[in-house]
């Protein structure tokens, strides 16, 4: 029974390769390797240095892919041989491997499908997080950090570059609010089902009678601006304010008005811009940001229009959507997925690609 199961599994996984290379369509992956790499080769490449990382993050990562899918199917078509040796020799040692394997070939799978879900508009983009303290105070400040240093340390694991374009430090300990970019194609796409209210529970370390906690953290996402998305803001729109970079830094922090604060009149629409020792880089940035967050906006107003002719009540972005226990007990839970885990220290360390997989086929269900 258990051989013709294993027979069942590996048809199955065979299919479920075949449909996703199918999405993912290889020789055109291929071929845009094949301009990318020309690209790359070019003398001038690196005039523009921008345009040059974007070049060869593409690149890698597109190698990267068509890399993993090749590598999986030869996984599979192994699978079977390797079962099949297994039970010539009736050898319990070799089928516990092949079993081991099959189970490792199953995980990989479901992560590649994954990504042949994210199919909107914006999902290959760069990602922008914004993270903002919100009620709980000192904790609240505290868990905002490290909701930062999560997302941080998750692309750091992966391989994907970042920056850091603002960050306002709260007063006793913590953060107010955060923006970083995670470069890599697909963040936003991945990244995006993060956006909402996060709560975490726990013992506060700042208060001194040592009671217990609630606070929370809203994050929000956004798609980085590109040069075919025409967001053109007129500078009668803009009020730019200049004022002194404060918290943590080097030398040049606290001594320059090299901060930047950008507010979009119609819309009330309000970033800065502190990490960059120069007014002229922190401008360049808070543009970048105001930007995404416009596209954002535009994007929301479509969305209600959507949602009117529909006659519903939209979606629930925004709400809370996941908890972080670490007292009475250790858990976290995903309230939207109900996906949910012991160890809330691991994911506060960046392993959240279960939470990330789990959210991506909720919201495609949502969608059908």
């Amino acid at each position: 029974m258990a051989v013709v199961d294993v027979s069942e599994e590996l048809k199955s996984l065979a299919s479920t390769m075949e449909s996703i290379e199918a999405v993912l369509d290889l020789d055109k992956l291929r071929a845009d390797i094949a301009v990318l790499e020309e690209q790359a080769a070019a003398p001038s490449l690196w005039d523009d240095p921008e345009s040059a990382q974007k070049v060869t993050s593409k690149l890698s990562w597109l190698q990267g892919q068509v890399r993993k899918t090749e590598e999986l199917r030869g996984r599979i078509d192994d699978l079977e041989v390797l079962f099949e040796l297994a039970d010539s020799e009736d050898d319990a040692d070799a089928r516990a491997e092949a079993q081991a394997e099959l189970e490792s070939v199953r995980k990989a799978v479901d992560e590649l499908e994954v990504r042949t879900l994210l199919s909107g508009e914006y999902d290959p983009r760069e990602a922008m997080i914004s993270i903002r303290a919100e009620a709980g105070g000192v904790d609240a400040a505290d868990f905002a950090e490290q909701l930062q240093r999560m997302y941080l340390r998750w692309a750091e694991r992966k391989g994907y570059p970042t920056e850091v374009l603002d960050t306002s430090y709260a007063e006793e300990a913590g953060i107010k609010s955060t923006t970083f970019a995670v470069k890599a194609p697909y963040a936003y796409g991945t990244l995006s089902v993060e956006q909402g209210t996060h709560r975490m529970v726990r013992i506060s370390p700042f208060d001194n009678q040592g009671r217990r906690q609630t606070s929370f953290a809203g994050v929000e996402v956004l798609p980085v601006v590109e040069q075919t998305d025409h967001i053109e803001i007129p500078e009668n729109e803009l009020r730019i304010d200049v004022f002194r970079s404060s918290g943590p830094g080097g030398q040049s922090v606290n001594t320059t008005d090299s901060a930047v604060r950008m507010t979009h009149l119609p819309t009330g629409i309000v970033v800065s811009c502190q990490n960059e020792k120069s007014q002229i880089q922190n401008r360049a940035a808070a543009m970048r940001v105001m930007q995404s967050r416009l596209l954002a906006h535009q994007r929301a107003q479509e969305q209600a229009k959507m949602d009117a002719l529909k006659g519903d009540g939209g979606n629930s972005w925004g709400n809370q959507m996941r908890s972080y226990v670490l007292q009475p007990y250790q858990m976290v839970k995903d309230l939207r997925t109900e996906h949910e885990v012991g160890n809330p220290q691991g994911v506060l360390d960046g392993d959240i690609d279960d939470f990330l997989e789990a959210g991506i086929r909720w919201r495609k269900q949502q969608e059908k």
